[in-house]
């Protein structure tokens, strides 16, 4: 172990300026053991830092390396395990447990040993040492002697010092004059020795050579310490005239500060008035336009708006503690709420009369036309004609400009009276909501008309508009108590189209376009209808807008943020910048500024009032175009959802989407109703038993349906409804098409199943639906397996007789005969065979084809042209059987010379010249 500690010592400590105190060979308990060394160290430079170091041995080669260092200071706990019975475990409680197994008890007692004597002597104690041996610890205290031997290590570390670079050279230099030195080193030290006592001595005779010196010194401190009196005697009679001139210094100091804090304090105050009358000061100019400024013209209105603005500044400013005890304060405060009540009751009378003015002008030019055409003789019909060249909504572009100029005002009453804020809300959105009652009642009136043509029959779905006294009492209203006007109502909701001429009946269905021509179908009036439909869309879209638009910038409300694509209403007249809205209350918790969610709700409820009856006669324009063509739906559907979907992208929650979106309900309602009727009438159809079937009514009408459809949804954004439909009304359609199939009496089912299932598939191919590409491969399966079995059936009756014989011989061969002992039954004999063919000569075959022909020509329609594809189809099926007839005969009659009176040569004639005879 000594070597070894060496070793470690020159190798790993010394390169590193340590010392080696202790070492212990340990190895993990518990763990497969690899043995390394835990070595005690101090460092040699100072402040001396004590380290306990892992030396593990390489595992490439003979030498060790430093794994783990703990400086002792973080060591908490040394764990001996047992303090009675020798035990080699121990553990080490840094900051996790480390558990080792020593590889001697003298190894580890000598270790904890160490470790207590270097806690003892640089960590005071610190480290806790919990079940060691108190006779272990009692061994290590040093004492007299045994403090030498037991802690040699440890002393020899203390008392050693190293020399100096000065002392090294007088060392060197002594000993260069000494040869002997090192060979004799006794005689050296005697040589030193003797040296020193000579200087001794003459150290002793300089002392006593200097003691006249000392005395001679003695006598001159006395006399320094005379004069040191006489000095501090003139220093205190000088204090003493100092402190008086200090006492008059400190009054004059005094009175200095006492004069710097009242100038202080006078730029305090200064600066505090020139804060209120700069702040709390509002102009001659700027009351004059709050109390008598002109709110018709535009510079008046900008005088009034800057001083609005001025004012709600004043009020606005942040006083200072105190400032409100003012009596001036408060008297300027009082003034500008005043100012400020007067102004906003001015203001808001100005805006009503401006309202009122407007709807005024625009009842008046109603009343003017009125009167126009009562006198002209004209009746209100022709006057609603005259006004529907153009199907247009009025614009408000101009008042929306007059009334923008107010805007800045809008939001200075918005923050300082919500009151009168909300009044005014309120008084716009009744005024508002009256005007565009009637205009937007009056523009689907005429969207009507237009729809309905100008016919007798025409004029029942159109009301005429309010007489001439009803647009007074509008008028009178105005000035009177907040009655609310009525507005024209249509007597289209209870509509009941009748008649006949060139107009179509308002139940339109499958079997009806199955049983009409292209003519017949109108499509003039439904492209008529589409356009109509899309304009009233197109103009009710921009109206909207522009009216959410005004809405948010004239009452100054924050609305949902517009999307790429929205179209919003240019403003020429706004100016940048306006009032910010501010955190400040001016009328002392009486509201609270709404957050941007609540003023978004709060435009949606204006606009549904505003606009409340876009709603019904928007359902009412559809339940009429329903009611004229019920595939009109189609056209709504589409035209609709676009304008929801163009909706829903510039704002999903506005007003507008909204009611667009609860219309679509009610379209997409109309739509599947259309849907059930169809499906309700083809299971309702009755055929004829004296006729045959042919291509059914509602297959038909299904085509033409589908053609229909698919040109209105061709540039639709969604067509999920249509594809569902598509789905509804196919499979009612082949449900139906073989109920029918099951119950005709003239025409054979497979017939029936085969040409309409072929015309499904034509259809279907043709259009290439998407949605309906298993319902076309299943039609398909469908027609050619009903082809086959028609085919089969058929083609049992003209060989009748010789079909029966070899499906006897085919029976007896299932039954286990040997097909070569089959001519060896009585009832199938050659002779038997021979009987049976001499009664189909090619006369007699040629003659059953023919009259098999007719029978065909007889049940399959000429709308499909499918004869020719079944005749085809049976001479392929004659020929197998014949083929198979012939492979019969050879095998079960060999060698007998039996063979059919007929050719397969002859059957391609006889198909040939039948087909070209008829």
């Amino acid at each position: 172990m000594t070597a070894i500690k060496h070793a470690l010592q020159r190798d790993i400590f010394t390169p590193n300026d340590e010392r080696l105190l202790s070492i212990v060979n340990v190895c993990k308990a518990g763990k497969k053991k690899k043995n390394c060394f835990l070595c005690a160290t101090v460092t040699t430079e100072r402040p001396v830092q004590v380290n306990v170091v892992k030396v593990k041995k390489s595992d490439k080669g003979d030498f060790y390396k430093r794994q783990t260092a703990w400086i002792l200071r973080d060591l908490a706990v040394v764990d001996a395990k047992d303090a009675n019975k020798e035990n080699p475990e121990f553990d080490l409680h840094f900051e996790k447990v480390y558990k080792w197994l020593a590889s001697s008890i003298a190894e580890k007692n000598s270790f904890i040993t160490c470790i207590w004597k270097l806690n003892q002597r640089y960590l005071r104690k610190k480290i806790e040492f919990v079940n060691v041996s108190s006779q272990l610890l009692e061994e290590s205290v040093p004492s007299g002697e045994n403090q030498s031997v037991a802690g040699g290590d440890e002393e020899s570390l203390d008392e050693y010092q190293e020399l100096n670079a000065r002392e090294e050279q007088d060392i060197e230099i002594m000993m260069d004059g000494c040869e002997y030195a090192i060979s004799n080193a006794e005689a050296f030290a005697e040589k030193l020795s003797s040296e020193l006592q000579v200087l001794d001595g003459a150290n002793i005779q300089s002392i006593m050579a200097s003691e006249k010196q000392v005395n001679t010194l003695m006598q001159l401190l006395d006399e320094a310490l005379k004069e040191v009196d006489q000095i501090e005697y003139k220093l205190s009679s000088y204090e003493e005239m100092l402190q008086s001139v200090k006492e008059q210094m400190d009054h004059i100091s005094q009175s200095n500060d006492l004069i710097q804090l009242s100038n202080t304090n006078n730029v305090k105050l200064l600066e505090e008035i020139e804060f209120l009358v700069n702040y709390l000061d509002l102009s001659k100019g700027h009351i004059k336009a709050l109390t008598d400024g002109d709110l018709s013209s535009s510079k008046g209105i900008e005088a009034c708006t800057n001083a609005a603005e001025a004012l709600l500044q004043c009020m606005n400013v942040a006083l200072r503690p105190g400032h409100e005890e003012l009596h001036a304060v408060r008297q300027q405060q009082q003034q500008f709420r005043d100012l400020r009540e007067q102004f906003a009751r001015r203001l808001t009378n100005h805006l009503n009369n401006v309202f009122v003015q407007q709807f005024t002008q625009t009842l008046t030019l109603y009343y003017r036309r009125a009167s126009y055409h009562s006198v002209s003789g004209h009746d209100q019909s022709s006057s609603l004609a005259q006004h529907s060249i153009e199907l247009t909504l009025p614009k408000h572009l101009p008042f929306h400009r007059d009334l923008l100029r107010y805007a800045k005002l809008m939001e200075w009453l918005k923050n300082t009276d919500r009151e009168k804020y909300e009044g005014l809300n309120k008084n716009y959105v009744d005024y508002i909501s009256r005007l565009y009652e009637r205009e937007i009642k009056e523009f689907f009136e005429v969207a009507k008309i237009k729809m309905t043509g100008t016919s007798k029959e025409g004029k029942k779905f159109a009301t005429l508009p309010r007489k001439e006294s009803s647009v007074k009492q509008d008028i009178e209203s105005l000035h009177g108590s907040s009655g609310k006007l009525t507005g024209s109502t249509s007597s289209l909701n209870k509509l009941s189209v009748q008649g006949s001429g060139n107009r179509r009946s308002q139940s339109s269905s499958l079997l009806d376009m199955g049983n009409m021509s292209a003519s017949d179908l109108d499509v003039a009036d439904r492209t008529k209808f589409d356009k109509i439909f899309e304009q009233v869309l197109s103009e009710l879209e921009p109206l909207c807008l522009a009216e959410q638009d005004f809405i948010s910038k004239f009452f100054k409300l924050q609305q949902s943020p517009a999307l790429p694509g929205s179209v919003v209403q240019p403003d020429s007249n706004e100016v940048d910048g306006g009032f910010v809205s501010r955190p400040h209350n001016l009328l002392g918790d009486k509201f609270s500024v709404p957050s941007e969610k609540e003023e978004a709700s709060i435009i949606r409820s204006m606009m549904i009032k505003v606009f409340r009856c876009i709603e019904p006669e928007l359902n009412n324009l559809i339940s009429l175009g329903d009611k004229i063509d019920s595939f009109n739906s189609l056209y709504m559907l589409v035209k609709m959802s676009h304008h929801v979907w163009t909706a829903e992208n510039v704002d999903p929650a506005s007003f507008l989407s909204t009611t667009l979106g609860n219309v679509l309900v009610t379209v997409k309602r109309n739509f599947d109703k259309c849907i059930w009727n169809q499906m309700k009438q083809m299971e309702d159809v009755k055929i004829s038993k004296k006729s045959k079937v042919g291509i059914l009514p509602f297959v038909r009408g299904f085509e033409e349906f589908a053609e229909l459809a698919e040109s209105i949804f061709r540039s639709a954004e969604r067509r999920g409804d249509l594809d569902k439909a598509y789905a509804k009304l196919i499979r009612a359609v082949y449900n139906n098409v073989e109920k029918v199939a099951n119950e005709s009496q003239k025409t054979p089912r497979d017939v029936v199943m085969m040409e309409n299932f072929h015309h499904i598939f034509s259809t279907l191919s043709r259009l290439k639906i998407a949605c309906l590409e298993t319902e076309r491969r299943e039609a398909k399966h469908k027609y050619t397996e009903h082809l086959q079995s028609y085919v089969i059936y058929s083609l049992g009756q003209p060989l009748e007789k010789l079909n029966h014989f070899f499906e006897g011989i085919e029976a007896r061969v299932a039954q286990g005969i040997r097909e070569e002992e089959v001519s060896y039954q009585l009832a199938f004999n050659k002779q038997e065979l021979r009987k049976v063919i001499k009664e189909y000569p090619g006369k007699e075959v040629k003659k059953g084809l023919d009259n098999l022909y007719k029978k065909v020509d007889k049940h399959l329609c000429e709308e499909e042209n499918l004869l020719q594809v079944m005749w085809h189809s049976m001479q392929d099926e004659f020929i197998r059987q014949y083929k198979h007839f012939e492979g019969l005969i050879a095998r079960c009659y060999p060698g007998s010379g039996i063979t059919m009176e007929f050719t397969i040569q002859d059957i391609l004639e006889y198909f040939s010249s039948i087909a070209q005879s008829h």
